[in-house]
């Protein structure tokens, strides 16, 4: 049975799947048995699926790493709450959830943007002892909350990069990881880290499997979808269509025009299947307005 309300993920990084969801769930099956995510990013599609036993990768280390270190928690929130206000303490991050706020005065004079000049100074401190040794990945969690667009995005020199943004610890973050901790303290969960072909090939299809694919969209300009191209959009098609000569249910989302551009390889490949519109509000990490032209479709291969 699925979640009727809809769960948020803590990692909070434009382009998760929180607002589509009410839509997605619906065009989902009904019965689940393995759900499985090649492409899970921060969590918000997983979060809000049913399923017994939910397999999860992504390519990226560091998401993984987050997902598993933040889920280590479940069933002791107090002692993962408690470590972050310590860590925004020590570096002196306001904390709206706790009324630990930007003064008034620094309200009025900077109105749209007091939380990241308030903020800054810490944050770059934080950023830095980050970048010495890598391995505290609360402190990573607590760059990504504070960080602009809540972004995870590293230089070519492997350290973390991203400025100070005009947000805080607040409210929706709270119950963002508070939900988090009760689905995975609720539900089996197991991570991989690797490329989403080999972590389909090492998998064990059941009848009730079940993939569902948000892959980096080959039209936008999103900051995670640069290492995405024509050469593998094709090959993801293809593989798809073998999935579903085995057997396997599946759903992916994808853009098919964005910004003048149209995605014609799997504007045709998706004609083989069902296809349904999805109300999107889609954004990127470089350009943040909503694009009238922008059509965003969810393809199936069951009715």
């Amino acid at each position: 049975m699925q979640n009727k309300e809809i769960l948020r993920s803590p990692f909070f990084y434009v382009g998760d799947k929180y607002k589509l969801m009410p839509q997605l769930k619906k065009l989902m099956p009904e019965k689940i048995g393995q759900y499985i995510e090649p492409f899970a990013g921060g969590g918000s599609s997983f979060l809000n699926a049913a399923g017994e036993v939910l397999l999860l990768n992504d390519v990226d280390v560091y998401v993984i790493a987050l997902h598993k270190a933040i889920g280590e928690y479940a069933g002791r929130q107090e002692e993962l709450f408690g470590q972050l206000f310590e860590l925004m303490d020590f570096y002196g991050l306001s904390c709206s959830y706790r009324n630990i706020c930007v003064p008034n005065q620094l309200k009025k004079q900077y109105v749209k943007t007091y939380y990241s000049r308030y903020n800054k100074e810490a944050y770059l401190r934080l950023r830095q002892d980050f970048n010495r040794d890598k391995s505290d990945l609360l402190k990573l969690y607590l760059l990504l909350i504070y960080g602009f667009n809540h972004m995870i995005r590293f230089n070519k020199k492997g350290d973390f990069n991203l400025p100070v943004g005009n947000v805080d610890f607040n409210q929706n973050v709270f119950r963002a990881l508070k939900d988090y901790l009760e689905f995975t303290g609720s539900h089996s969960l197991k991570f991989f880290q690797t490329d989403y072909v080999d972590f389909l090939e090492a998998l064990e299809f059941q009848e009730d499997s079940y993939v569902f694919l948000d892959p980096p969209y080959l039209i936008s300009m999103s900051e995670y979808n640069k290492l995405w191209n024509e050469k593998r959009e094709e090959e993801l098609c293809g593989y798809l269509d073998e999935l579903n000569r085995r057997g396997v249910k599946f759903g992916i989302t994808n853009l098919i025009t964005h910004k003048g551009r149209i995605n014609r390889t799997f504007l045709e490949w998706s004609k083989k299947y069902m296809s349904y519109d999805v109300r999107s509000n889609y954004i990127s990490f470089n350009d943040n307005t909503i694009k009238a032209d922008s059509r965003e479709v969810f393809v199936t291969n069951y009715g």
